[in-house]
């Protein structure tokens, strides 16, 4: 297991979100150096963990325990049903239901590269291979240049294949014309990409992603609500062949799986990922400028292999993080740089498209940077 650095800077960093929660507009100040953690009073009983611990609410000054009072009013009020922020085994900060699986909507993809590392390291998958290497079609056929396109294509949604996708959730609808993008020159996030690229997995793996995710992750991870059994790939087959791979996670599962990444794969002495292929998938290949369409680009988030950058200035506390982003507001933020992971999660049984609030990545963010870097008390 590696050694985290001491747990004041995440005590500082989480006490800070809810002071400045409550003075909107205020900017953030230098972190000071011994102040108490968040809290998880009030909410929901914080259940019985094997992993996570939770520190004791009387450490808490009295007007950081009456900033946490505040702002977990504020989340009661907001499209949150979790958030969850961690630094190594310490719960620092909880709101809502940590236990509690539930779809973690495009959040599966970054679940898929981490998946992808083994097979590649040992050779099974060769990212420079192509659709038609491979034999993969889908109805109504591609086109010959779209059969061109190769597996890191897809994982960096720079496949130019814009055949329907059997789910929604994407920017396909405004996807360029078929056969009009050499593949690799053109970002699009498009969820044909990436579900073939798990149909490419267990092609080429022989393995079902759920089993494999069980075996390689979850199970050594000690991941506490994940079901195999409970996660089963659907979409429309009418449309593509390629379905999506859906998963339910709960918020300390989907913490823990930040912790993995932020150990560069490392886990109790075990190499679960390959730390060359943590730092690959998240080294961005696309900047957000060249995304498309324009509303991507103005997101200043770049794109990795089915991971999230955002772009950050050198002394942002953000510097260096990356993240999964999951419809309607499902998240796993990896903050290297205090050493700390965020979960979100918005549980809903609305349609991707039904007009309700969410939030979204820029929102969750601005969130974040104050979660991490401003004092308490």
């Amino acid at each position: 297991m590696r050694h985290h650095i001491s747990p004041f800077v995440a005590r500082r960093s989480v006490g800070a979100v809810l002071a400045f929660m409550l003075v909107a507009g205020c900017a953030t100040s230098p972190a000071l150096p011994h102040v108490a953690l968040a809290s998880t009073h009030d909410v929901v009983s914080t259940p019985a963990s094997t992993w996570w611990r939770v520190d004791d609410e009387r450490t808490q000054t009295t007007a950081c325990r009456a900033a946490t009072d505040a702002i977990q009013e504020t989340l009661r009020h907001s499209p949150t049903t979790t958030l969850m922020a961690v630094h190594g085994r310490d719960v620092v900060f909880s709101f809502g239901p940590t236990d509690r699986p539930s779809r973690i909507a495009s959040a599966r993809k970054s679940l898929l590269a981490m998946l992808y590392g083994k097979p590649v390291e040992q050779g099974t998958i060769d990212l420079d291979e192509t659709l038609a290497d491979l034999g993969i079609d889908d109805i109504g056929g591609l086109l010959p240049i779209e059969r061109q396109a190769r597996v890191r294509d897809l994982l960096a949604a720079r496949s130019g294949v814009y055949h329907a996708a059997s789910n929604g959730g994407d920017d396909s609808a405004a996807a360029p014309p078929r056969g009009s993008q050499q593949p690799g020159s053109y970002f699009l996030y498009n969820n044909w990409d990436f579900n073939a690229a798990g149909d490419i997995y267990e092609q080429l793996t022989r393995r079902n992603i759920y089993q494999a995710f069980a075996e390689d992750i979850a199970t050594p991870l000690g991941l506490e609500d994940f079901h195999v059994e409970r996660q089963h790939r659907n979409g429309d087959a009418t449309r593509s062949k390629h379905l999506a791979y859906p998963f339910t996670l709960s918020a300390r599962d989907m913490a823990r799986i930040g912790e993995l990444m932020l150990a560069h794969g490392a886990w109790d002495g075990k190499q679960l990922v390959s730390s060359d292929w943590t730092r690959t998938i998240t080294t961005p290949v696309t900047r957000a400028a060249d995304m498309h369409p324009a509303h991507a680009a103005r997101r200043g988030i770049d794109y990795g292999y089915l991971w999230w950058i955002p772009e950050e200035p050198a002394d942002s506390p953000l510097a260096g993080s990356y993240f999964a982003w999951g419809y309607f507001g499902q998240f796993i933020l990896v903050v290297p740089k205090r050493d700390m992971v965020i979960v979100h999660k918005y549980d809903t049984n609305a349609a991707i498209g039904d007009p309700i609030p969410r939030l979204d990545a820029r929102a969750f963010l601005v969130l974040a940077r104050r979660l991490v870097d401003a004092p308490c008390g």
